[in-house]
């Protein structure tokens, strides 16, 4: 009986190994009709050649970990303001952004006379987004934009233009595509752009004549900085105060949206007050966690243009907040 037992093992193990042998791999972006009609669609319109790309997609497969982390959970959380501001407000990030500061004083200096961004946002930002430069992300950028274009149907089109963005980055910059990594989302380097944020606000800040946001810190602070001078930013302005509401909030005023839209005079008249010039434009945030009373602020157009870099207005107070801890260490 235990020699019959034995055998059954035995075959049963072998036919294993022979599926996972002839287990065919997971095809590459090169089969695929939609793939072939995009490369042949840059080399008409950008000069590419097709068979060259289509090697290189050959090269390239679907990423199922890419489509999961996608994907919105399917229970989301509520919003907690109480939940996600630790993840960015710990003395880890505050004492990195200082050592950051120390580290590149002149280069943050020269990117706040350029620009006008003060230093401590250029940080923030950047301690957010990767920590410093310590978290860029370990996923191919040509695979993970590759499979959000033509297997993530909710974002194919906005994921597809990113794709083209990327290859075009990478022919300008005699990068190999196959060889940069990113985020799972396909965001590059220090400051984490997409690759058309990168082609439209990028800047060589070290003058070795490339834009390399992965490899050069110079890079990163100068490029921040552009975009945030790009998307409207106002030197020497406020970005958000503090302000008390009596009672709840008419909902509308909420759903105003986080671009500055409301007079600061005309909140008062509606129970919101807040130390700023009546006549200014503002825009209420609201910082709800489940269970406790939610914290009102007053966002002016500088904290508008924080969130052009991630659109949400929990990440711009992350930025802010983080940015003015940094600055009070740095001064001490």
């Amino acid at each position: 009986m235990e020699k019959i037992l034995k055998h059954i093992l035995g075959a049963l193990l072998l036919l294993g190994l022979t599926t996972l042998t002839n287990a065919a791999p997971t095809p590459s972006f090169a089969d695929e009709t939609a793939v072939i009609d995009f490369a042949r669609d840059l080399e008409q319109r950008h000069g590419f050649n097709a068979g060259e790309l289509l090697d290189q997609f050959a090269q390239t497969r679907p990423n199922a970990k890419v489509l999961q982390l996608i994907k919105p959970p399917a229970s989301p959380l509520q919003r907690s303001w109480e939940r996600y501001r630790p993840r960015f407000l710990n003395d880890r990030r505050i004492d990195g952004g200082v050592r950051f500061w120390q580290e590149n004083q002149a280069t943050l200096a020269r990117a706040r006379a350029l620009y006008g961004v003060p230093e401590e946002i250029i940080v923030a930002i950047i301690g957010v987004e990767t920590e410093y430069g310590a978290n860029t992300g370990g996923f191919r950028v040509m695979e993970a934009l590759a499979t959000l274009a033509f297997h993530y149907p909710p974002r194919a089109e906005f994921f597809r233009t990113e794709l083209e963005q990327f290859l075009l980055l990478a022919r300008e910059n005699r990068l190999d595509p196959l060889a940069i990594k990113g985020s799972f989302a396909g965001a590059i380097g220090i400051p984490q752009f997409m690759p058309g944020s990168q082609r439209r606000y990028a800047v060589d800040f070290d003058g070795d004549q490339r834009v390399d946001l992965a490899g050069s810190v110079d890079d990163a602070i100068g490029s921040v900085g552009r975009f945030l001078e790009q998307h409207g930013w106002q030197a020497g302005q406020a970005i958000a105060v503090p302000a008390q509401s009596n009672g709840e909030p008419e909902r509308g005023l909420i759903e105003a949206g986080i671009r500055p839209s409301l007079k600061v005079a005309d909140l008062g008249e509606k129970g919101i007050t807040a130390k700023a010039d009546p006549q200014a434009n503002v825009a209420l945030i609201d910082l709800v966690s489940p269970g406790r009373e939610t914290e009102y602020w007053l966002g002016f157009d500088n904290f508008y243009v924080i969130t052009r870099y991630n659109r949400s207005s929990f990440y711009a107070m992350s930025v802010f907040q983080l940015g003015e801890e940094i600055r009070k260490r740095m001064q001490r």
